[in-house]
């Protein structure tokens, strides 16, 4: 961490204070009742819209530097802000308001950063150093207040520090004093965790702000992932050149992350404004530039940095692309991951308010106005969607595992935490119960998600803790795409220097460098042994041991993970037996991932690294539409050594078996035409009467018993072709209910076939009435042959439903009840039957006359 030297301290000067800045604060009126709601309950929830002061005049007046306790003694307050950049910036604003310098009364920590000193009483630092800081000391000793700005974000480091601090409070503090401060925010939700706490609102002043909807003119594709359609890019970018044209004043533009505001930013080249970038990434002398009044008309391109912890003055235009970044878990790359998604309507309310926080100003919205309402109200809170490790691994830490105990607005979703949970053991961060090791305590403090600190470790022991720190640098923030996607290069790239990348890439590193000291892991070969590019595979592939990746051939590979991934046609790695996926994406419709970022190394170092994905064994199981029985060595999903099996275990082939059956049916089976009939009439009679009748016409059903019917034969066989010598009709038998006796009753209940009149002995189809839904089986017979029955058969108590054939054997007529289509039906169907088959018998009484397969003719012989 970089101390920067603290100025010497200087009393205060009366007429330093700029009082009436203070005085033009609106939330100065809001103050006596959040003082109130402290001294009487220790909590707060204070409920501000942006420019009212909440950031800066709030925590001066609660440590004695202003206000009515300007005279009595200062309280150690500490503000917790979601960003660097929000928390230099506020750093900045409340030592302009005392006339002090930064590093007085007031000061700040961010990662890498710090400016504060002995006389320092209000410190603005990030939730993640604020998270820090917990671990090692759970007290707060010194703290009297701790202010959490800016809560509506629901960020996941701003939840959990919440909990931690109402359990400090709770269990060893009670005395300090804790706010919950936001523009908009679920104040009810707030007020339940903080233990009832009062909500205290601060009116706000704000001037109106006209909507321009500005959709683009033809159709972009949305967002993937973090892909941006460059054809919307380029419609932000001229609703900007538009806005400038249109109306006065800076104009602020909404783009969800650093690419897409290099983009716009290269579009907007020779317009007459000056263009900055305003990011957490950016330099502090751009930072500043931002946040200062300037003399020339501006452009700021910003992140969601600007939304709401941040005052830009001068705008007076906001041109909102829509779109923001949001956390999630990233399963193709091992960790959580930020995609791109349509902004919520708060998020929309809360950018275009930044046009009217000076004077009237408008918002130019790049999205149809009916498309408005079908946003998302509010942002999801990370907790629900992010990757969930760093936070299991701080709970586990806080002697929490499960979070059970943290008061938490939204709890973790069960599922998360298991993936979570899975990780942290993976790298040795917790046991198997999870319980937090010395090793994951050592990975908390490191600040990087638990792969990462895995990798500093482990990989400072072969390559020392420089070495390492560079390269899990590259890995923590990534580097950008013109580094290209060779890992090593990139390294060697961001060590020469010369662009912001490397700025802070360089600082990042030398504060990991100090921060590791040293892996706790033996290396597998000694450290000298190791190249750039050996040394960038071994910290990549110790990151993300599940995308290890083996060579498949043109520049494909497959992943540990069973993911296959790709290399770019250019790729300088495409020649590689092995490599380490560090960045990966996949498209939509795409079946491999595309690698973005890698490094070479051999079979030893990804045997090293992903140990714990190691199997070797026998492997019997169904695959390609047969049993495959070999002995594997598979790292993941990589084979590394195939032998064949020639006498694998019974119970795992009958198991591999069953899972062909499942998986193609039992169509494997031999299925004669009895057989089949077989099942239908089972089927007929377990769907009729039930009982003891088996269920025979689901696939499941019948595979969850196959050691009632496919015994022994299954157990004998050794591929498919056995499985199709298996008789299936001879295996249903087995099925029937034959302790009962039932099953003697089958050709009663369920005949195969039935004599009709004629004397002919007809087929019943049983099947029919499972596949078309009739509830009735199907009797197809020549309507001659039932000249003289009165009633329609029945199976098992159920009419068959009865298909007159014409003597032709084609349909004539459906009926279920024979004696209303003699009296009816029967008149239609001989008239139009008479005259096509003259010559068979077409009695004006069928009820009466007698059945025949014959002609006239025949009938005359046979008299």
């Amino acid at each position: 961490m970089t101390r920067q030297p603290r100025p010497p301290r200087q009393p205060r000067q009366p007429g330093q204070l700029r009082q009436a800045d203070l005085d033009a604060l609106p939330v100065r009126e809001a103050v006596p009742a959040l003082l109130r709601a402290l001294d009487a309950h220790g909590t707060a929830v204070l409920c501000a819209p942006p420019g009212t002061g909440k950031t800066t005049l709030v925590p001066l007046v609660l440590a004695g530097l202003v206000g009515p306790a300007a005279d009595g003694p200062r309280r150690k307050v500490v503000v917790a802000e979601p960003r660097r950049i929000a928390a230099r910036a506020a750093a900045r604003r409340m030592a302009w308001l005392l006339g002090e310098p930064v590093g007085g009364s007031v000061g700040f920590t961010v990662r890498g950063e710090r400016v504060a000193g002995p006389d320092t009483v209000v410190e603005v630092v990030t939730t993640g150093v604020l998270l820090q800081r917990l671990q090692r000391d759970q007290e707060l000793a010194g703290v009297d207040v701790v202010i959490l700005d800016e809560c509506h974000e629901r960020h996941l480091d701003a939840d959990t520090v919440a909990a931690f601090l109402l359990d400090v409070r709770e269990t060893l503090r009670p005395e300090l004093r804790l706010v919950a401060a936001s523009a908009t925010t679920d104040s009810a939700g707030w007020a339940r965790v903080l233990g009832g706490a009062p909500v205290v609102e601060a009116a706000g002043v704000s001037y109106p702000v006209e909507t321009v909807w500005a959709p683009p003119a033809r159709p972009v594709r949305p967002p993937h992932g973090m892909r941006v359609d460059p054809a919307q890019l380029a419609h932000v970018a001229s609703v900007v050149r538009r806005a400038l044209a249109e109306r006065a004043g800076d104009v602020l533009c909404f783009l969800p992350g650093v690419g897409e505001i290099a983009r716009v930013a290269g579009q907007l080249a020779g317009v007459e404004a000056e263009v900055l970038q305003l990011h957490g990434r950016a330099p502090a002398v751009v930072q500043d530039a931002a946040l200062s009044v300037a003399a020339r008309r501006r452009v700021i391109l910003s992140t969601a940095v600007a939304e709401s912890s941040l005052t830009v003055p001068g705008v007076r235009v906001v041109v909102d692309s829509g779109l923001a970044r949001e956390p999630r878990v990233d399963h193709a790359r091992g960790l959580g991951a930020l995609a791109t998604v349509r902004a919520s309507r708060a998020a929309g309310r809360q950018r275009a308010g930044r046009a009217g926080r000076e004077a009237p100003g408008a918002v130019y919205r790049c999205w149809p106005e009916a498309e408005d309402g079908r946003l998302p109200a509010f942002p999801s809170p990370e907790i629900r969607i992010a990757d969930l490790a760093q936070f299991a691994l701080q709970a586990a830490c806080w002697g929490d595992p499960d979070a059970a105990g943290l008061a938490l607005l939204d709890p973790p979703p069960t599922g998360a935490m298991a993936a979570a949970r899975e990780v942290l053991v993976a790298v040795g961060a917790v046991s198997a119960a999870g319980a937090v090791t010395p090793r994951g305590q050592r990975m908390a403090r490191l600040g990087l998600h638990p792969r990462l600190a895995r990798a500093l470790l482990d990989g400072s022991a072969g390559l020392g803790p420089r070495r390492a720190a560079e390269i899990v640098a590259l890995l923590s923030e990534e580097p950008p795409r013109e580094y290209g996607d060779d890992l090593a290069a990139a390294w060697r790239r961001a060590r020469a220097g010369g662009d912001a990348y490397g700025s802070r890439w360089r600082a990042e590193a030398v504060r990991l460098e100090r921060a590791a000291g040293g892996g706790d892991a033996a290396a597998p070969r000694a450290a000298g042994a190791y190249s750039d590019d050996a040394a960038a595979g071994l910290v990549a592939a110790l990151a993300f041991p599940e995308r290890v990746a083996r060579a498949k051939g043109q520049g494909a590979f497959l992943m540990a993970s069973g993911t296959a991934a790709e290399l770019g046609d250019g790729s300088p790695l495409r020649s590689a037996p092995w490599l380490a996926v560090a960045v990966a994406d996949r498209g939509p419709h795409s079946a491999s991932a595309r690698v973005r970022l890698a490094a070479v190394i051999d079979e030893d170092t990804a045997r090293a690294a992903a140990g714990h994905l190691l199997r070797a064994g026998e492997e019997v199981r169904w695959e390609d539409g047969d049993l495959v029985a070999r002995t594997a060595e598979r790292l993941g999903a990589i084979e590394l050594a195939v032998r064949p099996l020639r006498n694998p275990d019974p119970a795992l082939v009958r198991a591999a078996l069953l899972d062909g059956l499942r998986g193609e049916g039992l169509g494997l089976l031999r299925w004669t035409e009895d057989a089949r009939t077989l099942r239908a009439r089972l089927g007929f009679l377990h769907r009729t009467l039930g009982g003891g009748w088996p269920d025979v016409q689901d696939d499941g059903a019948l595979l969850e018993r196959a050691d009632d019917w496919l015994e022994p034969e299954l157990s004998r066989a050794r591929r498919r072709a056995d499985l199709g010598r298996i008789d299936a009709g001879q295996a249903l038998n087995r099925l029937l209910p034959w302790a009962t006796g039932e099953a003697a009753r089958l050709d009663e209940l369920a005949p195969e076939r039935i004599e009709v009149p004629s004397g002919s002995r007809i087929r019943v189809d049983y099947s029919a009435e499972h596949e078309q839904g009739h509830g009735q089986p199907v009797l197809a017979v020549k309507l001659q042959e039932l000249f003289g029955l009165a009633e329609t058969p029945k199976v098992a108590g159920v009419p068959v439903l009865v298909h007159l054939l014409s003597p032709a054997g084609r349909p004539a007529a459906v009926t279920a009840d024979l004696a209303s289509f003699w009296q009816g039906g029967y008149r239609a169907v001989r008239a139009e039957l008479r005259g096509r088959y003259p010559k068979h018998p077409w009695p004006e009484d069928p009820a009466t006359a007698e059945p025949t397969r014959h002609t006239n003719a025949r009938l005359r012989r046979q008299q």
